[in-house]
């Protein structure tokens, strides 16, 4: 079971697989080499093995501890390149060779614009000292301009795969996570940043509030005007939340008309006071070929230690019910507030 959650988690989160994957050749291939060089005397390149083994497992236990990959990803490019540098030179040209995986390595591990700058730091640092020491890495200044050609093509090719990469994934993210047509995040993200809150609220106190909004006689609206004007509504009503938002609260489409504003740091008279000025907006700017759309609203605050499912519901009960009570109304959680402007 605990083998099964580990792999889903490799699976859900690219980049931590790719460390993790990485990082691992890393070790399987240095290891063999830094006891090697220990024991033959190479005290130099063995220590700088060892650093770069040990600083890789570390790493590779961070990202998985708290999640962060970007901090470790920067972290092994900074000491692959010295240690590479380090090696390079001090083994001269045998050492070369491991410039064009580090060149591979430092792609995989931060974005392409970084990784681009580490191998340039790397090539100059290794010109600079072989001008300042003759010989010492190169044999030959025709040797050293075909190193820097070849490595530079190899730099360049992994740069425009890399950037490529990077953004077909970014474009699969952003569809995977938002509403085709209204560019509100859709439900799966709602629940990931639901468990977010949850967690967040359990670990530090924060606070979190939900709006569950619905437009009241929608179906009125497509079967009228036909769906092409019923997706103009909605496409105007996710503006108009956005617009009358503030920038940390996120807007879900929850189903085919509803839709859930997570709102953090807030409690429940912030809650009241937002569903109000939302409400307000609607009423006042959003508009169908049929006139003026209201929207009913229920809203619920996160209790302690609670799931973030049984706040969803607890909202979406208190929706219902301000439908119930004649539309355009708001009713939040357990507040003795009657409903407001209702018919």
């Amino acid at each position: 079971m605990r083998i099964s959650r580990l792999l889903r988690r490799l699976r859900n989160n690219f980049q931590l697989s790719i460390i993790t994957l990485m990082g691992l050749f890393g070790v399987i291939g240095i290891t063999p080499y830094a006891v090697y060089r220990l024991t033959t005397g190479n005290y130099l390149v063995g220590t700088a093995d060892t650093i770069i083994v040990v600083s890789t497992v570390l790493a590779i236990l961070y990202a998985w501890r708290t999640g962060d990959t970007v901090k470790p990803g920067i972290y092994l490019a900074i000491i692959f390149s010295v240690g590479s540098t380090l090696i390079a030179i001090n083994l001269g040209v045998n050492g070369l060779f491991w410039i064009y995986p580090l060149i591979l390595f430092n792609f995989f591990m931060v974005s392409p614009g970084k990784a681009l700058v580490a191998t340039i730091l790397v090539l100059l640092s290794l010109v600079g000292y072989a001008q300042v020491v003759p010989g010492s890495v190169f044999e030959s200044d025709y040797q050293m301009i075909s190193f820097l050609v070849t490595s530079m093509m190899a730099s360049i090719l992994s740069f425009v795969f890399a950037y490529r990469t990077h953004s077909q994934r970014d474009q699969l993210q952003q569809l995977a996570i938002h509403d085709p047509l209204t560019g509100a995040r859709n439900r799966r993200a709602m629940n990931e940043e639901l468990k977010i809150a949850a967690s967040l609220q359990r670990r530090h106190g924060n606070s979190y509030g939900v709006l569950v909004m619905d437009l009241d006689h929608f179906k009125r609206i497509n079967d009228s005007f036909g769906h092409q004007a019923g997706d103009q509504v909605l496409v105007d009503f996710v503006e108009l939340i956005k617009n009358s938002s503030r920038k940390e609260d996120r807007l879900f489409r929850f189903g085919g008309e509803e839709f859930l504003l997570l709102l953090p740091n807030t409690e429940k008279t912030g809650l009241l006071a937002a569903a109000q000025h939302l409400q307000a907006q609607i009423a006042q700017h959003l508009q169908s070929p049929g006139g003026a759309v209201t929207m009913s609203i229920g809203g619920a605050i996160l209790r302690r230690g609670e799931h973030w499912d049984e706040m969803l519901q607890r909202a979406d009960k208190r929706l219902y019910r301000a439908k119930s009570a004649g539309r355009n109304c708001i009713i939040i959680d357990e507040s003795s507030t009657a409903p407001l402007s209702c018919p």
